[in-house]
């Protein structure tokens, strides 16, 4: 009897461990995809989104001393034209997401003014507005949300952000610490008045080079699946049904991803149908950048 207890609870552990989300469940090729992108074109790309609104294009921030602009990036590397955001400025663009937001059913833009080399900001802006519809249709200013935000124990420099598309939650990850932290702005977001962002405590160290030189990060569309990149290596994380995002990248599971060494990585985002994942370039010293794709296995 004893025997056949142990049966039955080693067959039910055995259930429970095949329904927890595993990092190794799903694999990406080490081999991407590769399209060129023209020089001067797209040289300080700092954030970038897979288009809801225009399929097998991305939108393609740049950041300091670049205007307030985005670009729209074929699949191929070809840019297809650029779209003026007017009436802000582009400090330190450092990072895009894609996203729900206060209107059901429309795919927003959050663009992250969040770069802060010398952390001697007070208050950090992210502007929210909806996906253009395409390159002709222009951005009002009144569409255009401005969440202002200040972090709890003084400046920050960071340069990844990702919406959660469970909640509309917004995180962001430091840069520059020996302990990078995770922040969060929880929806609804105001955009009328300063908000003191929450600080959920530090991520575990990544270890390796530059290791909290947090350049990137996005979430699956599902919500289900993390990335963080920095500039020479690339993290990923599976997060459980029901778990908040602090829980899953504080204390859950992460692997180490193979992706090519890049002139000076920065942007990363997963595709629309979460398939693979895209990754470009500043150009730093090279010649010019590529767009990779690394497609899921």
């Amino acid at each position: 009897m004893r025997n056949f207890t142990l049966l039955v609870l080693g067959l039910a552990f055995t259930a429970c461990k095949l329904n927890v989300p595993s990092v190794y469940d799903v694999n990406f090729t080490s081999d991407p995809t590769v399209a060129p992108v023209a020089p001067g074109q797209i040289d300080e790309a700092s954030g970038m989104v897979d288009s809801r609104s225009q399929p097998g294009n991305i939108w393609i921030e740049q950041d300091s001393g670049s205007p307030a602009e985005l670009a729209l990036l074929g699949y191929d590397g070809t840019v297809k034209g650029k779209i003026s955001v007017p009436s802000i400025q582009n400090r330190d663009w450092e990072e895009l997401s894609v996203g729900p937001g206060p209107k059901d059913g429309t795919n927003y833009l959050y663009i992250a003014d969040i770069g802060d080399n010398n952390a001697q900001y007070e208050t950090c802006q992210i502007y929210r507005i909806p996906e253009p519809a395409n390159l002709q249709s222009p951005i009002a200013v009144s569409d255009i949300g401005r969440i202002d935000f200040r972090y709890p124990l003084g400046p920050r420099d960071a340069e990844a952000m990702f919406v959660d598309p469970q909640t509309k939650d917004i995180y962001i990850i430091s840069k520059r610490e020996e302990k990078v932290h995770l922040y969060g702005l929880a929806y609804p977001q105001s955009t009328n008045s300063l908000i003191t962002a929450q600080d959920f405590g530090e991520l575990p160290s990544f270890g390796g080079g530059l290791p909290n030189y947090v350049t990137g990060a996005s979430i699956s569309p599902d919500g289900r699946e993390i990335l963080l990149r920095t500039y020479t290596s690339m993290y990923y994380w599976k997060r459980d049904a029901g778990q908040s995002i602090a829980d899953a990248m504080q204390y859950g599971t992460r692997r180490s991803l193979a992706i090519r060494l890049e002139p000076q990585g920065e942007a990363v985002c997963f595709d629309k149908d979460a398939k693979g994942f895209f990754t470009i370039s500043e150009k730093a010293n090279a010649p010019s950048v590529n767009l990779y794709y690394y497609a899921k296995k």
